[in-house]
């Protein structure tokens, strides 16, 4: 039981299995659960994402030692943490959502420094979250100074 909910979990409910971008498509969960944490107090918001990233370490370590390798692609709880943390105190809306979903996979994708070098060097479920957290963060700032410039 425990192996199939860490399988479950880390592969964002299966969607990490699908055999094209499964990066993005648990982006795109975790788009789908930062919809519903936008309407819950800052604080609230703050410390699910603190959680989520939490269990998204365990789990995604325990995952990669059932699947075998350093960071399987099928592993995608790593975007959802990284994706809610893009999307923290930008007001949800579509144009927002899908700004921020850009941002956020570009800097996944790309990963400047340190991004990179996180995770090369960090092992492990921190390994494969914190890259993912950083890009995150990238897309966050990003995201605020477009909003920012855009009026």
């Amino acid at each position: 039981m425990r192996k199939w909910l860490t399988i479950f979990l880390s592969t964002g409910a299966y969607l990490g299995y699908i055999p094209f971008m499964p990066g993005t498509f648990g982006s795109l969960w975790g788009v789908a659960i930062g919809y519903f944490t936008a309407s819950l107090p800052l604080y609230a918001q703050g410390l699910s994402i603190i959680l989520i990233t939490i269990a998204s370490i365990c789990i995604a370590g325990q995952a990669a030692g059932y699947m075998g390798g350093k960071d399987p692609s099928s592993v995608v709880c790593d975007e959802i943490s990284g994706i809610l943390v893009s999307l923290f105190l930008i007001p949800f809306n579509a144009f927002n959502a899908t700004l921020v979903f850009i941002l956020f996979r570009f800097f996944d994708i790309l990963k400047p420094y340190p991004i990179r070098l996180m995770e090369r060097k960090i092992k492990g479920g921190p390994g494969i979250v914190l890259d993912d957290i950083m890009a995150g963060v990238y897309a966050n700032i990003s995201a605020h100074l477009v909003l920012w410039g855009l009026g």
